[in-house]
């Protein structure tokens, strides 16, 4: 999974960075096997290839069973903080999360988690069980 952070129009790239790191703490805090920054591509003459961080971006390495968790978590964490959008991509599947009414966003993530829950024996079998 990844998570992209977007801040507002008067965000400047030191408060992004910063707001990165205190996502990525907050991450941590759940079950959740791993969140670490992303490397950029493209490097600046004269740096080495991984040396350069990008900017709002965690790669976070977690089981399905913990994306609600994930996703109650960034809802929370979005209010009162200079973040336009979040943007998550899981597997093949992303979903944007913007300061939208508390209700719709829910409707939203409700959806997509639904759709990446893990599907258990009985379910694997069909209606008929065979």
């Amino acid at each position: 999974m990844t998570i992209t952070l977007e801040g507002t129009s008067d965000s400047d790239l030191v408060e992004l960075d910063e707001l990165t790191v205190e996502l990525r703490s907050h991450l941590l805090e759940l079950e959740v096997d791993r969140v670490e920054q992303l490397r950029t591509e493209d490097t600046p003459t004269g740096s080495k290839p991984g040396d350069v961080i990008a900017l709002g971006v965690l790669a976070v390495a977690l089981s399905p069973v913990v994306l609600r968790g994930v996703f109650r978590l960034l809802e929370t964490w979005m209010t009162n903080r200079p973040i336009r959008r979040v943007r998550v991509v899981f597997g093949n599947d992303s979903i944007e999360l913007e300061q939208a009414s508390a209700a719709d966003q829910r409707r939203l993530v409700d959806a997509f988690i639904v759709s990446h829950e893990p599907v258990g024996p009985e379910d694997e079998a069909g209606p008929s069980g065979a």
